[in-house]
């Protein structure tokens, strides 16, 4: 057994691979405050330089998965799954796949983060509906999942407490940056939720975290050996976010395309990623005997027939929200206006149509720059501590490959901050390239790796 962290950092820094009893006491002694940061450091900067093998990096995920709570699914009938997404701009896609396939009788067990920067968080979004509050105990966490047949919270304090530890501190020391410690980040938190399979969504493009193609499937590639190699099943999608997804960015009017989707509707393509998404982890989950052609038709079955939307009502109304505000009176089948719903929860709100200066096709699109553009008009975080306004977002009436006239509106700001409507404005225009030829069409859906 290792007794001085020293001799870990020396080692890698020569690219000598550490057992798994070495890596184990590393994690617990950092966790239990007996490792200081300097050297916690220093080892985290070796590891950017020399990498991890796959054997190094398993230890690593299933030691930080160990170093606090994890929840006990078993007493939950069936393959239970998981879904991630590596974060973009418009992504609500979990709020759509995890009631469908609820609606399926495959559950889905799922612990999401908060938005930060450009990239919005699942939480926000469900804690935009009224009265939804996102922080549950373990027990409700498992009464949610057996009444609905998904939950989706926000990450406990219990749960993988070395990945907090070490992410603040790779945060400051210039080491976010590498796929083996990305990797070990995510697959912690996933196998500590306590899945069976996981389903990632890794996008790539000027609005992910991995913005070239090959980092994001080599990101996507190391998290399927270290799931494989701990006895789980993943696969994982590479998807396109070089523009927004969807045609909302906000976190209420995310909700409400999610409504749209559930309702049978929805952008082209948000809804073409919801449906390869929910076959993937439908036939991935063993639940379902039948071809990739029968399982899309299963998926499309629950949609129109609205029971994936019910699941996604029933799930809103456990967790004390009131999802009245996002349809037609007392009609659970038809979404509301989107203007309508966000004014019901801030009658106040100002709407600025922006227009281009120049005609001619949408062609490229810096989707982090509208991210940040939705920050600015209060729909996110700058901060940690930043209280976000859950009316605040964009309205996307253009995407890529659309040609738009002079002067003609191509999206719809929201918010309670007009003294930023100028720059925001600036900023939105400046993040579209309008030219004269009509650009190739990206498909949303860029790989599939199993």
């Amino acid at each position: 057994m290792p007794n001085r962290m020293y001799d870990l950092i020396e080692k890698k820094k020569h690219k000598v691979s550490l057992t798994e009893d070495e890596i184990s006491w590393m994690v617990r002694s950092y966790t239990q405050g007996e490792i200081p940061d300097y050297q916690m450091s220093a080892f985290l900067m070796a590891v950017w330089f020399q990498g991890m093998t796959d054997e190094e990096l398993t230890w690593l995920t299933l030691s930080m998965a160990d170093s606090g709570d994890r929840l006990d699914l078993s007493g939950i009938d069936g393959v239970k799954m998981d879904k991630h997404s590596t974060g973009g701009v418009g992504d609500k896609t979990t709020l759509v796949v995890t009631p469908v396939l609820a609606a399926l009788g495959v559950p889905t067990a799922k612990m999401s983060g908060r938005g930060l920067g450009f990239t919005g968080g699942t939480v926000d979004k469900i804690e935009s509906v009224p009265g939804a509050r996102s922080e549950l105990s373990e027990e409700e966490f498992i009464r949610v999942l057996r009444a609905v047949g998904f939950v989706d919270v926000a990450q406990t304090r219990e749960i993988a407490p070395a990945d907090k530890l070490l992410y603040a501190l790779r945060d400051v020391t210039a080491t976010v940056d590498s796929i083996p410690l990305i990797a070990s980040s995510i697959m912690s938190k996933k196998l500590a939720a306590g899945a069976d399979r996981i389903a990632l969504d890794v996008k790539c493009g000027s609005g992910a975290f991995m913005p070239e193609q090959s980092s994001a499937e080599a990101l996507a590639d190391q998290m399927i050996r270290i799931g494989t190699m701990a006895g789980k099943r993943v696969i994982a999608l590479i998807t396109d976010m070089d523009q927004p997804l969807g045609c909302a960015v906000g976190n209420l009017l995310e909700v409400w395309e999610a409504i749209e989707v559930l309702s049978g509707g929805g952008e082209e393509r948000l809804r073409e990623l919801c449906i390869r998404l929910s076959v993937e982890m439908l036939l991935l989950s063993d639940r379902f005997s039948g071809t990739e052609e029968e399982a899309e038709a299963a998926v499309e079955q629950v949609l129109s027939s609205g029971q994936a939307l019910e699941r996604f009502l029933h799930f809103l109304r456990e967790v004390g929200g009131d999802p009245s505000c996002l349809f037609e009176g007392t009609d659970r089948t038809k979404p509301a206006d989107p203007e309508q719903v966000l004014r019901s929860i801030s009658p106040g709100l100002i709407r600025e149509e922006i227009c281009m200066e120049k005609s001619g096709y949408l062609t490229s699109c810096d989707t982090k720059e509208v991210g940040m553009v939705s920050v600015m008009l209060g729909a996110g975080r700058k901060n940690k501590e930043d209280v976000i306004d859950p009316a605040a977002g964009i309205l996307l009436k253009k995407k890529l490959g659309d040609h738009v006239e002079k002067g003609e509106t191509v999206a719809v700001f929201y918010t309670n901050l007009p003294e930023v409507l100028p720059d925001a404005k600036t900023r939105f225009c400046n993040a579209y390239t309008v030219e004269d030829s009509k650009p190739e069409e990206t498909p949303v859906i860029r790989r599939i790796l199993r």
